[in-house]
């Protein structure tokens, strides 16, 4: 854990713990490169104007990146999971609106497989706050998680208050018509990297799609940086194949895009 390339200092976590004001961006490291780097920097620079209204120094992100990913313990050749925070500790909460000096978090962990089994999700109405920032309050979403998981599913399925559906907790959601066509929704969902990268490179359309739709769906995934593109077999009662050979298009897809050095040349 680095905080600006440096070892980071518990007292300077305190606001990230105690006030939880920030963003951050989550990706997957492979033999030092990442899918869709690019967009995870952007994102970065376009989150940290809108929760600070401040610019971010993309080219120090990267060498902090580039840092943390070389002195991992698993920095060997085993994929990480690298988490980018931009927070910043002298914020106050009485007065949030104060001039804001943000500073970068780099955490690492080792990460799972990039396909990992089908899971079976439970839809729930909830709206993130602020959905298009990948922002650091997460206590809704995970609040939904656990709940769903109680109830004997692997995570939730967020519907809006128009009651359609749109992401999940931390992953977008994705799904195959009776066509064979990928369908996307159209609602008010953090814009998801691997999510972006699939409809540049795989032909797709974006349409409002309620519960009941979602229900008569062909097949649905999941996708996210760290698990790529993550079959969906069940929805409620609804169940889904998880072997739908689109999924496995879309797979092979993002499995082929070219990977960006951490470190720059």
């Amino acid at each position: 854990m680095e905080l600006d390339g440096a070892a980071a200092d518990p007292e300077a976590l305190r606001a990230l713990a105690l006030v939880n004001y920030g963003h951050f961006t989550t990706m997957r490291v492979e033999d030092g490169r990442v899918r869709g780097l690019a967009a995870h920097l952007e994102r970065l620079r376009r989150d940290c104007r809108a929760v600070f209204d401040a610019e971010l120094d993309l080219d120090g992100v990267r060498r902090h990146l580039g840092r943390a990913v070389a002195g991992s313990a698993a920095g060997g050749g085993a994929p990480l999971i690298v988490r980018v925070t931009v927070f910043d500790p002298a914020l106050d909460l009485g007065r949030p609106s104060a001039p804001a000096a943000p500073r970068v978090l780099v955490t690492t962990r080792p990460a799972g497989p990039l396909a990992p089994p089908p899971m079976r999700v439970v839809s729930v109405p909830y709206e993130r706050d602020a959905p298009a920032v990948k922002h650091t309050g997460l206590f809704g979403a995970l609040h939904a998680r656990r709940t769903a998981q109680r109830g004997g599913f692997d995570d939730a399925l967020f519907l809006g208050r128009d009651e359609l559906v749109s992401e999940g907790p931390t992953w977008n959601v994705g799904f195959v018509d009776a066509d064979g066509t990928v369908v996307w929704p159209a609602a008010e969902v953090l814009p998801g990297v691997t999510m972006e990268l699939l409809r540049r490179h795989h032909p797709h359309v974006v349409t409002p799609v309620t519960r009941e739709a979602a229900h008569g769906m062909r097949a649905a995934f999941a996708t996210n940086a760290g698990i790529g593109v993550r079959a969906v077999t069940a929805i409620d009662t609804a169940p889904f194949p998880p072997d739908d050979p689109v999924l496995a298009a879309l797979r092979e897809t993002y499995r082929s895009l070219p990977a960006d050095p951490v470190r720059a040349a």
